[in-house]
């Protein structure tokens, strides 16, 4: 990480959520396919709604519906809208697990007091409970959700309204994520990106994305750049 930043460590990391932090996807199939069920329509499961995340909830409910057949697009948005909103708000959690590294790293990155923020698409009130639940919340001073603001990524307002709000410019900036939209983003706000091998990047491969680096396990970065002071 030093690396990117002259030798220095960055003045603030901000983290994507879904694909970067936690592998959510198993508490998100369950829910498209509980709503899915609900109005009669075949489930579409765990595997492809993994090449479907990231682009929000309304995004992924349009997705999973398309690929069922555009009549069922048209005909079911709003019910199975609705339906995957209130299965996932009770099930946020359940199947959903921390990737490995990256609890130590949070410690690490909050050890040398460097300020970390969650930038994501998924909805606010998903993000805030789900960080809860899983004991992240106090690792990050800002959160923002993909309806936080009139844009979400890979816009990059969201990034430059962190930036804002820490006054900081973005070459003293990195963000992690594990997508195209993430490194669009970063790079549109002109702040350093890593990007994670394992996430979704709607199944693309993310070597090819264009990020300052691509790592396995954010622990990575602890052991490359040695956080130390």
């Amino acid at each position: 990480m030093r690396s990117l930043f002259n030798g220095d460590l960055p003045k603030l990391v901000m983290f994507d959520l879904d694909g970067t932090l936690v592998d959510s996807v198993p508490d998100l199939a369950f829910a498209v396919d509980d709503a899915f069920r609900s109005v009669g329509l075949p489930e579409v499961g765990e595997a492809n709604v993994r090449l479907w995340v990231g682009n929000g909830a309304e995004a992924l409910i349009r997705r999973a519906l398309a690929y069922v057949s555009a009549e069922a697009g048209a005909a079911f948005f709003e019910q199975v809208f609705s339906g995957f909103l209130s299965a996932y708000s009770h099930c946020l959690a359940d199947k959903s697990k921390l990737y490995p590294g990256v609890f130590e790293t949070l410690e690490a990155l909050s050890k040398l007091n460097i300020p970390m923020a969650v930038v994501t698409n998924k909805p606010i009130a998903f993000t805030l409970p789900m960080l809860s639940e899983l004991k992240l919340s106090h690792f990050f001073a800002e959160v923002l959700g993909g309806d936080s603001l009139e844009r979400k990524k890979p816009d990059p307002m969201p990034l430059e309204t962190i930036m804002s709000r820490f006054s900081l410019q973005p070459e003293h900036v990195l963000m992690v994520g594990d997508s195209s939209n993430d490194i669009t983003a970063a790079k549109s706000a002109g702040c350093s990106v890593v990007a994670v091998s394992y996430g979704y990047n709607h199944g693309e491969s993310i070597y090819e994305a264009g990020a300052d680096k691509v790592v396995s396990s954010l622990k990575e970065l602890l052991r490359t750049d040695s956080f130390s002071s």
